[in-house]
């Protein structure tokens, strides 16, 4: 479609919602929300066929006005809490969706290379987990128990202690981020690495099922938060590196608000995921196995739809709406 072809199509629908935003006529958060879905729409479409148009930097002011306009009124109309999570969230997943699954691919890919590397040369899994925890895992497999590691200490004591661990370890994903996203690829390469060499580790003494009951007890939320914590990082280096028709200050604070968003929603996942290691994962050997995989694929379940299901039907539920 040319771009005056696609003028003459949605003009008036442009006009109408720029009339809206001067009226005092009380418009509800739901209409708003369904006017942005339909702007982000067409900014989309003109920026990938007329990105140096006068139309897509018209447009992408005007998507940023009825943008404060959705959030302004769900804040006093609705719950906060509750529009965060089941509105806020789920809206700014899928508009970043691509950077989501590029780094949930790019993760996976550092978690082979873990692997692979810890196959190929003995001395990996020592020089990336250290030497005092290969020798006392070793221990712990040769006394039968490979997950002893996970029964030190008290119930609340090690939740605590490994809930602020994990926070700090999302936190520095996001964070990051701000450096161009090469923060963050750091830290998430660091620590898909590791994954990748220690559970390759178990796989080659023998006890790698032992190992998948135990670990993704708490790990199958724990690392799938992370892989949404880098994302958020993500966001917030393009951002910067690309600012699109907006100012480079303006394109950061739009990539901050909702990345920042994006990161906050994991901390309940994050903590819960301390919780189940702290108090459920030492007992992960004593379990039946149905108990074991229940627990993981219900925790990745979860967080699994949440990302990657939810946001689609929300998305489809506002297109449906307007």
């Amino acid at each position: 479609m040319r771009e005056i072809a696609f003028i003459k199509q949605n003009k008036e629908k442009w006009l109408n919602i720029e009339q809206q935003l001067t009226v005092k006529n009380k418009i509800s958060a739901d209409d708003w929300s369904q006017m942005y879905v339909q702007l982000t729409n067409d900014l989309s479409f003109s920026q990938t066929y007329f990105p140096k148009s006068d139309l897509t930097v018209y447009l992408n002011n005007l998507a940023s006005t009825v943008h404060q306009k959705v959030y302004t009124n769900y804040k006093y109309e609705k719950n906060v809490l509750s529009t965060f999570f089941f509105y806020d969230v789920p809206l700014i997943a899928y508009k970043y969706r691509k950077v989501l699954y590029f780094s949930l691919i790019l993760f996976i890919v550092f978690v082979a290379i873990g692997a692979v590397s810890a196959a190929y040369d003995e001395r990996f899994v020592r020089l990336i987990l250290g030497d005092a925890y290969v020798n006392k895992t070793l221990d712990n497999i040769a006394n039968g128990d490979a997950m002893a590691v996970y029964k030190g200490g008290s119930n609340w004591g090690s939740a605590f202690g490994i809930t602020l661990n994990n926070l700090y370890v999302g936190m520095r994903c996001y964070i990051y981020g701000v450096f161009l996203g090469l923060g963050t690829l750091y830290i998430m390469f660091q620590n898909a690495i590791m994954l990748g060499s220690f559970q390759y580790f178990f796989y080659e003494k023998g006890v790698f099922n032992e190992s998948i009951r135990g670990i993704w007890l708490h790990g199958s939320m724990e690392i799938m938060a992370i892989v949404i914590e880098v994302c958020a990082g993500f966001i917030l280096g393009a951002s910067i590196l690309f600012p699109g028709t907006y100012t480079r200050m303006q394109s950061l604070k739009i990539g901050f608000k909702n990345s920042f968003k994006l990161f906050i929603s994991t901390m309940p996942f994050t903590i819960f995921a301390g919780l189940i290691e702290g108090y459920i994962t030492r007992y992960a050997k004593e379990m039946p196995n149905i108990l074991n995989y229940l627990i993981i694929i219900s925790t990745l379940g979860l967080i699994t739809f949440y990302y990657f299901i939810y946001p689609y039907l929300v998305h489809k539920k506002t297109l449906k709406n307007s």
